[in-house]
């Protein structure tokens, strides 16, 4: 494999570096409230590693559009274009095609254009500074309008969080399945541990960056999302006791 490119994973899978799945880098807020704006901000994370960031935040919808973007790169040297429809995106990802949608997907990319990230762990040695998406094209600058395809860069820097299998393959199906917010952040999360240890709900609040304030409201958002984790078909069985989550997965 090159330097430059990422490991090859079957075409029902998807593929993020392991500290992007156990932070607050695609953070799990309610879609209404407002978006803030980061300035070199250190972000929860659990385990090793440190992820500096400056940007407007992400969130679930934007993991899932570097999702496939990532998987549509996997077979080409990163840096090299890559090209589609919005039609063709939006259907990858499993949302209804249609103008609104377009939109959308055209804010998730330009949020991940206007990104600083810093990215430090044991096996990079160093700190690795990119853009999570360093060019965008979508406009036709004489005229205004949409172009037939849109064109977006990844940068080479990316390739070197993936080496060594710090990395975890994401089931698509799956993902998609599930309402985009806590329950997509705790499939990312877990899936990223062979066999997950009881995690305080503190912590999930902490790392998926929730701003649920009562315990009891904590409890029951972390229950939904787990039920639809159950009824994907990722988990077997999940409990809740004594303030911490254990988790069965298939």
């Amino acid at each position: 494999m090159r330097g430059d490119q990422l490991p090859l994973w079957p075409e029902e899978i998807r593929c993020a570096p392991n500290e992007f799945l156990r932070s607050a880098l695609f953070n799990a807020r309610n879609r209404n409230q407002k978006r803030r704006y980061l300035r070199q901000e250190t972000l929860a994370i659990i385990g090793k590693g440190r992820i500096t960031y400056t940007g407007e935040e992400l969130r679930q919808d934007d993991a899932t559009v570097w999702l496939q973007l990532i998987q549509m790169a996997s077979d080409t040297p990163l840096g090299a274009p890559v090209e589609f429809t919005p039609y063709s995106f939006c259907k990858a990802v499993g949302w209804t095609p249609s103008g609104e949608t377009y939109a959308h997907l055209r804010k998730c990319l330009t949020r991940l254009q206007a990104t600083a990230l810093a990215f430090y762990a044991e096996r990079t040695k160093h700190t690795i500074s990119l853009s999570m998406i360093p060019a965008f094209c979508w406009r036709d600058e004489s005229t205004g309008k949409p172009l037939p395809c849109y064109r977006v860069k990844l940068a080479p820097e990316l390739a070197a969080l993936f080496h060594g299998q710090h990395f975890t393959y994401l089931h698509w199906a799956q993902r998609r399945q599930l309402p985009e917010g806590l329950a997509t952040w705790l499939h990312g999360y877990l899936a990223s541990h062979q066999q997950p240890r009881p995690l305080p709900l503190k912590e999930i609040q902490r790392a998926a960056d929730l701003t649920i304030s009562r315990s009891d409201n904590l409890r029951k958002a972390v229950v939904r999302a787990l039920d639809e984790l159950l009824k994907a078909g990722f988990l077997v069985s999940w409990q809740i006791n004594g303030g911490n989550i254990a988790v069965v997965r298939r």
